[in-house]
This record gives structure tokens, C-alpha cells and sequence, in this order.
């Protein structure tokens, strides 16, 4: 049974990322009062973005009663205004090394290119429409956290993929991201590979214990983990 489909997280993944992402959650967080530290904010940055605001307040805020739905919007609001300007405008927007040659040669061999999120679709599309993926013909299906009933690491956006393409089987897909929630989504899903890369906001280190199919520092070698 060959690989049908592979589906790719964005930021840290396949987009550089200068902790670009944390930097604008921690920003967004600290409008409203709350200070936290970087270290803190990176390995929560898989996760679907207003479910990431509530773990934080959940740990920073000691008095619950503070933390309501407006909050988690009004935080959340904020920080997507912050990245969709900074993916749209910004000069330092790049795929990894070695992303659209993948993509590329994915497709060669019959493979098709699906991209998932923690963002919202709107941030997405704003990253997607500044790369061009879609004119150059790289991805095949695009899907933001805000588009399914929860997101990672939940199987609900790789399953929607699926559906969209026509594929029953998750052994036929192969699930590639740069966190522990990128992992468990295609454990939980059950993708045939679930591969995690170095490159995000975790060290080789700190993904071992979530025990992915492989670990790799470089996104071309998910070429030799499907051809073997």
C-alpha cells in the first residue's frame, strides 16, 4: 500500500520561524497583563492558538474567575492581528531549507501536499498567499485549527484532509510537524509515519519521548522514509 498523502505543519516545520510566533503570542499575552517568559510559550505553540491563551492564563492567572471566553477572544484577537500584519508584510517571510524541492518531488511520485495548523485559517491563508504555494501548485489542501470541532492533537484536521481527498485509510498518509501535539495528532489519527522534525521548537531530545516513527533534521529525509 503506497503513501497517498502527507500532511505538513506550517511554522517551524515548513516556514522558518524566528520564534516569530511566540514573540507575538507573548506580546499578545502581556497586552492584557500577563508576563511570561519565552521558554514558557514555545512548546504550547502546536496547539490551537485559544486553546494555547487558556493553558497559559490557567497557569498564570490565580484568580479563575478572570479567565473568560471574552479574555481568551480579546487575547486571541490580538495576536492574530499581530500575525496575519507580520505574514503579510514582513521581509522575513521563507520556506526551510529544502520545503518546496519536497513538496515537489512528493508530487512527483503521485503524493499529494496537505497543510495543517494551530492557527487560524486566516493567518494560514496569509502565510500560503505570501509563499505562493498555491501558484507555484506545491500543496494540494490547506486547513487552519479554527476549521474543526478541536484541534491537535486531535485527528479532526488530518481526518478532514481525508475526506476532502478522497483517502479512508490513515495508513496511507504520513504526518510531518516540529512538536509534541504535531505527533500525538498523527498517532491519534494513525498516519503509517508520524515524523518529527528538529528545525521547530523542539529539540531531538525533547520529541524522543513522544516516540514519532522517526525524528530528522532535515525535511528532504521524509523523501527516504516513504521510498523505504
Amino acid at each position: 500500500m503506497s503513501v497517498k498523502l502527507a500532511v505538513f505543519d506550517l511554522a517551524g516545520t515548513t516556514v522558518k520561524d524566528n520564534n516569530d510566533v511566540s514573540k507575538a503570542f507573548q506580546s499578545a499575552l502581556n497586552k492584557f497583563g500577563y508576563s511570561i517568559p519565552l521558554e514558557l510559550i514555545n512548546p504550547i505553540m502546536g496547539y490551537e492558538k485559544t486553546e494555547a491563551i487558556t493553558k497559559m492564563l490557567h497557569t498564570h492567572e490565580p484568580e479563575s474567575s478572570k479567565i473568560t471566553a471574552d479574555l481568551v477572544r480579546d487575547i486571541h484577537r490580538e495576536f492574530v492581528r499581530t500575525m496575519i500584519d507580520h505574514y503579510s508584510f514582513s521581509g522575513t517571510i521563507e520556506p526551510l531549507p529544502n520545503v518546496e524541492e519536497t513538496f515537489a518531488a512528493l508530487h512527483e511520485k503521485g503524493i499529494r501536499i496537505g497543510i495543517n495548523t494551530g492557527f487560524s485559517r486566516d493567518i494560514a491563508d496569509a502565510i500560503i498567499n505570501r509563499l505562493q504555494w498555491r501558484e507555484k501548485n506545491l500543496i494540494d489542501f490547506l486547513i487552519g485549527s479554527d476549521e474543526v470541532k478541536q484541534g491537535r492533537p486531535f485527528p479532526f484536521m488530518i481526518e478532514k484532509i481525508m475526506q476532502e481527498g478522497n483517502i479512508e485509510d490513515a495508513n496511507d498518509v504520513v504526518k510531518v510537524g516540529d512538536t509534541e501535539v504535531d505527533v500525538r495528532e498523527g498517532q491519534n489519527t494513525g498516519c503509517r509515519f508520524v515524523i518529527a522534525l528538529t528545525t521547530g521548537a523542539f529539540s531531538r531530545a525533547e520529541l524522543e519521548p513522544y516516540h514519532p516513527t522517526h525524528i530528522i533534521d532535515n525535511i528532504a529525509e521524509v523523501l527516504e522514509i516513504i521510498k523505504g
